[in-house]
C-alpha cells in the first residue's frame, strides 16, 4: 500500500467523525468535496472505485452551453451551462479549450416549431432543424453569453461557401452555422487535480478512491476495499453522489426513498484513427443530425477522432461498453456526413461507454429528456442530500448548490467561493510554459510540450521530480517517473489508473504490450506487488482493456491470457 494512503486510513482510524461525508467520486462528489474542503470542514470523499472512473469517465469531453437544450425550452439550464463554460476557460486553461462548432443544414424553416411543442409538452421525436430556427437559437445563444464574452459570436454560411469550407461534407447540404464552445482534453484529469487541491487547502479534508461507506444498525462503516479493512465513521450530513447508482446506494447509505430518482441513458463513443477526416474536419466540431433525430457529434481529440454519441434507455446502473450495433449507427452517420472519406471499424482504436444519470422521465425521445440537475433530501438514520441528473460542464454549479444546502443545514456561513479559483495546473499557465521548461529544465520541445498539455503549469514540478534517474517507457510519451508521482501524489492504485485516467495512453490507442508490462513492473515496487499479484494486475487490465473498449494487444508470445 502506498504510504499517502495508508497515512489517510490512519488518520481515519485515528477519529472517525466528520462534518461531513461525500458518497461518489465523480465529477460531481468531486465538486462538493472540493467545494467543503473550502469552507473549513472536515470532509470525507469515498468512491468505490477510482475517482472519475464511471459515468464521469464516459463523457463527450464537450464543455458546452447546449445548444439544443433552448429546443427544450431550457434557457435556464443553457444560460447556467455557458456561465460555467467560460469559468472553466478561465479555470482550467490548460484542460478546458475553444472549440468552433460547425452545424451542417440541408433545410430552411423545418423545426421551426419544435420548442413550441416542447412548451406544450410534446416529448417526441422532433422534426429536422432547418437554417431558420438554427439561426434562431444561435442568435439567442450569442445573447445569452454576451456578458463578459469570451468566445466569438456565430457565423452562417450558404451552400457555396459551406462546399467552400468543408468540400468534404455530403454534397445536399444548402448552408451551414459555425459557432464556439469548448472541449476538455483530459476530464479525468481535472478531477484528480480537484482532489488533490481540496487536500492541499484544508487538511482536514481526506479522499478515499478503492473504498466503500455503508450504514447497519450500529452506525456507518468504512471498509477499504484494498486491503478489506474496516472502520467505524460519522457524518453529521451525507451528499449522495453516487449518479446512476443513487437509487441503490441512498438505501445502502439508510435512506428511504419512495420512488426512483435516476433514469438513465446508455451513450457510447469512438476514438478514431482517420487522417483524412482530420484533415477534413480542420480542427472544427461538427454538431450534426442522424436520420432518427439524434444529435451526433465528431471532432479531432488529442490526434485522433472522437466520435459519438448514441442515447439509449436502460432499467439498471452497471458498467458497460459499446455494442456491435452502437458502433454500426455511429460509423454509419458518419459515412453519411462525409461521403468520400471510408469510416470502418478497423479504424476505432477504443471505444467507450456510460450511463447518464438523468432525471426520471417520460419522454418518448431521449433527447427530450432534461440534463439539468436537482439536489433532493433523503431522509434516513443519517440526513443524506442527494444529488440527481448534471453534466461535465456545470459540476461546480452543481456542486455550490449542494454545498449551500450543507452549510444551512449545519448553520454555517460559506467562507469562500469556487467561482473564480484556478484548478490545478490551470494556476500560472501560460502559453510560455513549454518554452520555459525547455530554457530552465533541458527537455526536448516535444517532451516539454506533452508535460504542459497534460499537467498545464504543474509540468514544472513534474519535471523536477521526474528528472532523477528517469527512464522513458516503450512505445509512448510516458516515463517511469511519472508513473511513480501518479502513485505517490495523485493515489493512483491500478493500471487503469495510470494509464486511462492519469495519463491518456489508452484512449489515443497508444498502448503496448510491452508499454503494459513496464508500467506495471514500476507500480509493483510502488504498491509492493508480490510477482502473481503483478500477472493478475495486467491480465485484469488487459481483459478490461477488451471487454470495455475493444482493445486487444498483440502478445506473440503468449505470456498473458
Amino acid at each position: 500500500m502506498p504510504d499517502a494512503r495508508h497515512q489517510r486510513i490512519k488518520e481515519i482510524a485515528g477519529n472517525g467523525a466528520f462534518d461531513v461525508i461525500v458518497v461518489g467520486g465523480g465529477i460531481n462528489g468531486i465538486g462538493v468535496f472540493h467545494d467543503l474542503a473550502h469552507q473549513g470542514l472536515r470532509v470525507l470523499l469515498v468512491e468505490m472505485n477510482d475517482y472519475c472512473s464511471g459515468c464521469s469517465a464516459a463523457p463527450s469531453r464537450m464543455i458546452h452551453g447546449g445548444l439544443r437544450y433552448l429546443e427544450n425550452g431550457e434557457i435556464s439550464l443553457v444560460r447556467a451551462s455557458l456561465i460555467e463554460r467560460d469559468r472553466l476557460l478561465r479555470n482550467a486553461p490548460h484542460l478546458v479549450r475553444p472549440l468552433p462548432t460547425t452545424v451542417p443544414i440541408e433545410r430552411f424553416a423545418s423545426g421551426l416549431a419544435n420548442a413550441a411543442f416542447s412548451f406544450l409538452g410534446f416529448t417526441g421525436r422532433p422534426r429536422p432543424r432547418g437554417a431558420l430556427p438554427i439561426k434562431l437559437g444561435l442568435m439567442l445563444y450569442d445573447t445569452i453569453s454576451r456578458k463578459g464574452r469570451m468566445l466569438p459570436r456565430h457565423r452562417f454560411r450558404g451552400r457555396a461557401a459551406t462546399k467552400a469550407a468543408f468540400p468534404a461534407l455530403r454534397p445536399t447540404l444548402r448552408f451551414s452555422a459555425t459557432y464556439f464552445d469548448a472541449w476538455i482534453s483530459h476530464p479525468e484529469r481535472l478531477g484528480i487535480e480537484l482532489v488533490s487541491d481540496a487536500m492541499a487547502r484544508n487538511p482536514q479534508a481526506l479522499a478515499l478512491n478503492y473504498a466503500q461507506v455503508t450504514h447497519a444498525d450500529a452506525g456507518l462503516t468504512l471498509t477499504d476495499t484494498e486491503t478489506g479493512k474496516t472502520l467505524p465513521v460519522s457524518a453529521r450530513v451525507i451528499v449522495n453522489a453516487t449518479g446512476a447508482w443513487i437509487d441503490e446506494s441512498a438505501a445502502t447509505l439508510g435512506a428511504r426513498l419512495n420512488e426512483r430518482l435516476v433514469s438513465g441513458t446508455k451513450g457510447s463513443h469512438l476514438i478514431l484513427d482517420n487522417p483524412a477526416l482530420m484533415s477534413a474536419l480542420d480542427g472544427h466540431m461538427i454538431y450534426y443530425e442522424h436520420d432518427d433525430g439524434r444529435v451526433c457529434i465528431v471532432f479531432p481529440y488529442l490526434g485522433r477522432i472522437l466520435a459519438g454519441s448514441t442515447d439509449l434507455r436502460v432499467n439498471t446502473a452497471g458498467r458497460t461498453a459499446c455494442s456491435l450495433e452502437e458502433r454500426d449507427y455511429i460509423l454509419g452517420a458518419l459515412q453519411g456526413l462525409f461521403p468520400a472519406i471510408p469510416v470502418t471499424p478497423d479504424q476505432i482504436v477504443y471505444a467507450y461507454a456510460g450511463i447518464r444519470p438523468l432525471p426520471v422521465s417520460d419522454a418518448d425521445f431521449t433527447g427530450r429528456i432534461s440534463r439539468g440537475h436537482a439536489v433532493r433530501r433523503l431522509y434516513g438514520a443519517v440526513p443524506q442530500i442527494g444529488m440527481v441528473g448534471g453534466k461535465w460542464t456545470t459540476y461546480r454549479a452543481f456542486a455550490e448548490e449542494t454545498v449551500d444546502l450543507v452549510l444551512a443545514d449545519l448553520g454555517l456561513a460559506r467562507r469562500a467561493s469556487t467561482r473564480d479559483m484556478a484548478i490545478g495546473g490551470g494556476a500560472g499557465y501560460s502559453d510560455q510554459l513549454a518554452a520555459d521548461l525547455v530554457a530552465e529544465q533541458g527537455l526536448a520541445p516535444d517532451r516539454a510540450a506533452y508535460l504542459v498539455d497534460l499537467y498545464g503549469a504543474c509540468a514544472a514540478a513534474i519535471a523536477a521530480f521526474c528528472a532523477k534517474d528517469d527512464r522513458p517507457l516503450p512505445d509512448g510519451p510516458m516515463t517511469e517517473g511519472e508513473v511513480i508521482w501518479a502513485v505517490r501524489r495523485e493515489q493512483a492504485l491500478h493500471l487503469a489508473d495510470v494509464l486511462q485516467r492519469r495519463g491518456p495512453l489508452a484512449i489515443r490507442g497508444l498502448l503496448s504490450l510491452p508499454l503494459v508490462t513496464a508500467v506495471a513492473k514500476v507500480m509493483a515496487t510502488e504498491c509492493g506487488w508480490t510477482k502473481d499479484q503483478t500477472h493478475a494486475e495486467i491480465t485484469r487490465f488487459l481483459s478490461d482493456l477488451a471487454t470495455w473498449h475493444g482493445v486487444t494487444l498483440p502478445d506473440p508470445e503468449g505470456t498473458h491470457p
